[in-house]
């Protein structure tokens, strides 16, 4: 599935570092490397477009891609809100041993209100002592996160895996930093 972020991150910088344009044919993902060229259809219409990755999301459960208004448009996301849709990579940075490489951690929540970011932190830290745990600010509110010692897919991954928050709402996600 497929969503779409526009006028509320207009003018904010990405997790690539540039300034967001909701304009411009751009895409966030959670693992795909920045710079990450996708074709993104609309499984309803069958509306194509070419996006670039230039952003961390959707940090909801069955989504797997949120559009710039600008390609929400053009494929047809935009009315319906959420849409099924292919995701087709088709130009990544070129890593010479094929490594997926990267920095990597698991994101384990996202919160309106700082007090409950705070109170998973306090959760994981005891949990995970051997992990660094950060919780900052995000676009929409505060994200809790897990860092493995050596950040890697792999390390990340077995973090992610062994994750079982009380808060039910919690829900771990693999995310790639850099």
């Amino acid at each position: 599935m497929a969503s779409w972020y526009g006028p509320p991150y207009a003018g904010r910088k990405g997790a690539d570092g540039t300034v967001y344009d909701q304009n411009a044919m751009t895409a966030a993902h959670l693992t795909l490397p920045m710079g990450t060229m996708v074709r993104v259809t609309n499984l309803t219409n069958n509306q194509s477009v070419v996006v670039k990755i230039t952003d961390r999301g959707p940090f909801v459960h069955g989504r797997i891609i949120d559009l710039s208004l600008a390609a929400a448009k053009a494929t047809g996301v935009y009315r319906a809100g959420v849409a099924k849709v292919k995701v087709e990579a088709f130009a990544a940075p070129v890593r010479a041993n094929g490594d997926p490489g990267g920095h990597w951690c698991v994101q384990v929540g996202a919160f309106a209100r700082e007090s409950d970011a705070i109170k998973l932190k306090e959760e994981m830290i005891r949990r995970y002592a051997t992990a660094k745990v950060i919780e900052f600010p995000g676009p929409t509110g505060h994200w809790v996160r897990i860092s493995p010692k050596l950040p890697n897919k792999s390390n990340a991954t077995e973090v992610a895996d062994s994750i079982h928050p009380k808060d039910p709402a919690a829900a771990p996600y693999l995310i790639r930093t850099d």
